[in-house]
């Protein structure tokens, strides 16, 4: 009799405070054979420090080391090495927990390994607290209200796109900020929306930081950091409209 198959998880494990992960996710980390997570090429891997108070230390773990420069990333043969030490687990019949920093579907890392996978093996994708409401929650501001347009914006684009969609939103999410940070703290000067910017940096981890929009140095802003913007300003957190 032909040996089952196992089965890959892809887990969404927050944007960083172990506590924000779900019970569902933290069931499957907690019963995989294998426990696989993105690292860099040196040092440690954040999405499995923030499960590491979740770990038995029994499960066999596996890096999948990345270049996490723009010019490297995605490093397809990466992935292509990563999908075929994954899949001889699973066609052991092992059970595969692969971790994602935020959500496996929203800029997640994990959808390039469910690309690889999904078509030979049985896979369940576990959403996760994403970095977009964990932002606004830390922020004490909702990305929208009533009817509005909510736009995610990656900071890399064009400063032309960029604008372009700021111009035609109610509410926007900018993220992947990093070395891009200076140029689009510059465009939203440019457009009249600075003090319309709300600021956080490294949402949920040890080292968050919320500052004015006019007090961040641009220059210093990292990668984990996300500028949200609502054309109204603030909110009217007491009206209701149907």
């Amino acid at each position: 009799m032909p040996q089952m198959s196992g089965i890959l998880y892809g887990l969404g494990i927050g944007p960083g405070d172990p506590e924000l992960i779900t019970l569902k996710a933290l069931r499957l980390l907690q019963s995989a054979d294998v426990v696989a997570y993105p690292a860099p090429e040196q040092g440690d891997s954040l999405a499995r420090s923030i499960v590491a108070p979740h770990l038995s230390g029994r499960q066999t773990e596996l890096a999948i080391r990345m270049p996490l420069t723009v010019a490297r990333f995605p490093a397809q043969a990466v992935y292509e090495q990563a999908a075929g030490e994954l899949g001889a687990h699973l066609s052991a019949g092992r059970t595969v927990a692969v971790l994602c920093e935020g959500d496996p579907f929203l800029y997640g890392s994990f959808m390039y390994l469910f690309g690889r996978l999904a078509e030979r093996f049985p896979v369940e994708v576990v959403p996760g607290v994403s970095s977009l409401t964990a932002c606004a929650a830390a922020l004490k501001h909702p990305l929208v209200s009533r009817n509005d347009v909510l736009t995610v914006i990656p900071a890399p684009l064009d400063d032309e796109t960029i604008a372009a969609k700021l111009l035609h939103t109610d509410a926007a999410a900018i993220l992947k900020l990093g070395r891009h940070g200076p140029r689009i703290v510059a465009l939203l000067q440019q457009l009249g929306l600075a003090d319309r910017a709300q600021y956080i940096e490294r949402a949920t981890m040890a080292g968050q930081r919320i500052l004015p929009l006019a007090e961040v140095d641009p220059a210093s802003i990292p990668y984990f950091a996300m500028i949200l913007v609502h054309r109204r300003g603030e909110q009217h957190f007491m009206e209701f409209q149907s």
